[in-house]
C-alpha cells in the first residue's frame, strides 16, 4: 500500500477495522441465534461480507435473517469503499508516474544526474541500491526510470530544466550527454545556476575534458581514456579488470571521500593507512589523486581521503 497517502491509509485501515468488527460480531450473533458453532458463524459472516455466498450455511430464524441484513448492509459497502479507495489510489499513482509527478523532491541533499549517457540506467540502479537520493534531468520516458528516482523531464541543455532540478540544494552533480557538446553546455549552465555545486563530467574525448577543466569543472572523466587505460592494464595484469570490478561493484563495501581532520594535517599518507580500519586508496590534493606509490605525500588542510569502507549492515 505504498501508493496510498498517509491519510488514505489511516482511513482504509479504519474501515477494515470496522469490517472486521462487523464480521466477528455478526458471526458470533449468527452462531448464537442459529445454534451453530462459532467457527461456522464466522465462516458464514466472511462469505456474506465478501459476497461469495456459497449457500451451504443460511439463516433459518427471524433473528438470523435480521443479522444477515445488518451484515450485508454494513460490511459489503464498507469493503467496497476500501477496494475503491485502493484501486483509485493505484490508478492515480500510475498516472502521476506517467506524468513524471510520482515522487517529490528528496527532502535533504541529493545527487543530480544530467543527461542520458548509455551508462546512466545502470548507474541509477546502483545509486538506488546504495540508498542515494537522485534527481535525473533528461528528456526520456518516465516509465524507463526507477521509481525511487525523481525525474525532471526536459532538455538538459536548457536553463529552465536545470533550474527545475534545484541544483542549489544538491550535494553533487554528474553531467553526461549524447555528445561532448551537450555536456559542455549543461556544465556551463549548471555553473550559472549553482556556482558552488561540485561537478563531475563524463565525456568521450580528452580535448573535451581539458575544455571542461578550463571552465572550472575539476573532475572530468574521458570515457575513451578510461576504457583504453583499463584494457591496457588488463593486458599487463589479467586480474586488473577483476580488481576494478570488485572495487567498484562489491556490495560489501562502498567508496567515500573524507575531508581530513585537523589531527591528520602534516602527517604522511602511509601513517594514516597503518592506523585506519578502512582501506585508504589515495589522497586528493588540489583535485589531483595521489595513490602514494613511489611517494609518501604529506596531508594538507582541505585534502580528502579516498577510502573503501564496509557497507553498513
Amino acid at each position: 500500500m505504498q501508493f496510498l497517502g498517509q491519510g488514505t491509509r489511516k482511513r482504509a485501515f479504519g474501515l477494515m477495522g470496522v469490517v472486521a468488527f462487523i464480521v466477528l460480531a455478526g458471526g458470533v450473533a449468527f452462531a448464537l441465534v442459529e445454534h451453530r458453532s462459532i467457527w461456522i458463524g464466522w465462516y458464514w459472516a466472511v462469505t456474506t461480507a465478501t459476497t461469495v455466498g456459497y449457500g451451504d450455511v443460511t439463516p433459518h430464524t427471524l433473528a438470523g435473517h435480521v443479522i444477515a441484513v445488518v451484515v450485508m448492509l454494513s460490511a459489503i459497502p464498507l469493503l467496497g469503499a476500501v477496494f475503491a479507495m485502493w484501486s483509485g489510489a493505484a490508478a492515480a499513482a500510475r498516472l502521476r508516474r506517467l506524468m513524471h509527478m510520482g515522487r517529490s523532491f528528496p527532502p535533504g541533499r541529493f545527487r543530480i544526474v544530467v543527461g542520458m549517457h548509455a551508462v546512466v540506467p545502470a548507474m541509477l540502479d546502483e545509486l538506488v541500491r546504495l540508498g542515494e537520493d537522485v534527481v535525473l534531468v533528461a528528456d526520456i520516458d518516465p516509465a524507463g526510470v526507477p521509481a525511487e528516482v525523481h525525474l525532471v523531464r526536459g532538455d538538459p541543455t536548457t536553463l529552465h530544466a536545470l533550474r527545475t532540478a534545484r541544483p542549489e540544494r544538491a550535494a553533487h552533480a554528474l553531467v553526461t550527454g549524447e555528445s561532448d557538446g551537450d555536456v559542455l553546455v549543461s556544465a556551463v549552465l549548471l555553473r550559472q545556476c549553482a556556482p558552488g555545486l561540485e561537478l563531475t563530467a563524463l565525456v568521450h574525448a580528452r580535448a573535451a575534458a581539458e575544455a571542461l577543466r578550463d571552465l572550472g569543472v575539476a573532475v572530468t572523466i574521458s570515457a575513451d581514456d578510461l576504457l583504453s587505460h583499463t584494457l591496457a592494464k588488463v593486458l599487463e595484469s589479467p586480474h586488473a579488470g577483476t580488481l576494478l570490478v570488485e572495487l567498484l561493484d562489491s556490495e560489501r563495501h562502498r567508496l567515500d571521500e573524507l575531508t581530513v581532520t585537523q589531527e591528520m594535517v602534516g602527517r604522511a599518507l602511509s601513517s594514516l593507512r597503518d592506523e585506519r580500519d578502512d582501506l585508504v586508496l589515495g589522497l586528493v590534493h588540489d583535485e589531483r589523486v595521489s595513490l602514494g606509490i613511489g611517494e609518501d605525500p604529506t596531508v594538507a588542510a582541505g585534502d580528502r581521503l579516498l577510502v573503501a569502507r564496509p557497507t553498513a549492515s
